[in-house]
């Protein structure tokens, strides 16, 4: 691992714009809706060569249900919240003076005969935490913030033997369950702003010897003629590489083995996650940033199979 407070060199030339004639109008919505695209533009207006007004821009613009993954909507105004509020409650149950915080997906599992898991969305409010279904519209599981005992990380191998992180909620009545949902340690974090006194122990993660298979959603910085640009996407690593992909790309835009991963840290640079810090692979073709939230998860993950991986070369030369 290098210096953590490495900082990318700026960018002097200014982006030109590019245009791909395969990408139509509605695969920008889809984007928008679903993942949502960050703007960094400084912009000069000039008459006759004289510059007259200069416009600095900085905005996410995504989907409604992007937002309140992201809990974006937690700033805006009352009447702003209100009028979401109502919008929310015509698909999903608000108790008086409820709001919602975040949602993704997710479920939870059924312990009872038969034990299945159970799909819905993962509502995170100021009230509650809920497991909800929408069609046909029903409450799978839900509990009150304050009946929240602990909120715990742990990982699961599937059937399909993949590795999935679970939420573990310990409630007050001395009943464990376990959700699943696309960013379980943002759900940890929401609640834990909520109820500071929660307790939040330490993610204890994959089965030893294994990396686990992780898919999140995150930003790419993507080299481009004349500058970079943020890109959002999926990342993931499992146990042959980390890839990144846009929804709309008909490949990955990386895909590295981890034989090609030589270092990780966290960037001093401003992403679109809203984190002051990026993750910083390096490796043997360049450096390669993704703006996520809690990027301090994944430098952790890829440092440990960084090292297996060095300690199992050196103990293979030693053998021979």
């Amino acid at each position: 691992m290098t210096n953590p407070t490495f900082r990318p060199p700026e960018q002097s030339v200014p982006m030109e714009p590019t245009r791909n004639p395969e990408v139509s109008l509605s695969d920008l919505i889809t984007v928008l809706l679903d993942k949502g695209t960050y703007l960094n533009v400084d912009l000069i207006i000039s008459v006759a060569d004289i510059p007259l007004i200069g416009v600095n821009l900085r905005a996410t613009i995504a989907g409604m249900e992007t937002m309140l993954e992201y809990g974006m909507m937690r700033d805006w105004d009352e009447k702003t919240r209100a009028w979401v509020r109502r919008s929310v409650a015509r698909h999903f149950p608000l108790d008086e003076g409820e709001e919602v915080v975040a949602k993704m997906a997710g479920g939870y599992f059924h312990e009872d005969w038969p034990k299945t898991w159970r799909p819905g969305s993962v509502y995170i409010t100021n009230q509650r935490l809920v497991v909800f279904r929408r069609d046909p519209k029903e409450i799978l599981w839900e509990t009150q913030l304050a009946h929240i005992n602990a909120l715990r990380l742990s990982d699961e191998k599937t059937i399909g033997a993949e590795i999935r992180t679970r939420l573990l909620v310990d409630t007050a009545d001395g009943v464990t369950t376990m959700l699943s949902a696309s960013a379980p340690d943002r759900i940890r974090e929401l609640i834990g702003h909520q109820q500071p006194h929660l307790s939040t122990p330490a993610y204890l993660g994959p089965p030893a010897g294994e990396t686990p298979q992780l898919t999140k959603h995150a930003w790419y910085l993507e080299h481009r003629a004349g500058g970079t640009l943020w890109r959002g996407g999926n990342v993931s690593i499992d146990e042959q590489r980390l890839a990144w992909r846009a929804p709309t790309d008909a490949r990955h835009a990386v895909n590295l083995s981890w034989q090609e991963i030589t270092g990780v840290n966290l960037a001093d640079m401003r992403a679109p996650s809203g984190e002051g810090h990026a993750l910083h692979l390096m490796t043997h073709h360049g450096d390669e940033y993704f703006g996520l939230v809690q990027p301090e998860q994944w430098v952790r993950l890829i440092s440990e199979r960084i090292t297996r991986d060095t300690k199992s070369k050196e103990e293979t030369n030693a053998g021979n």
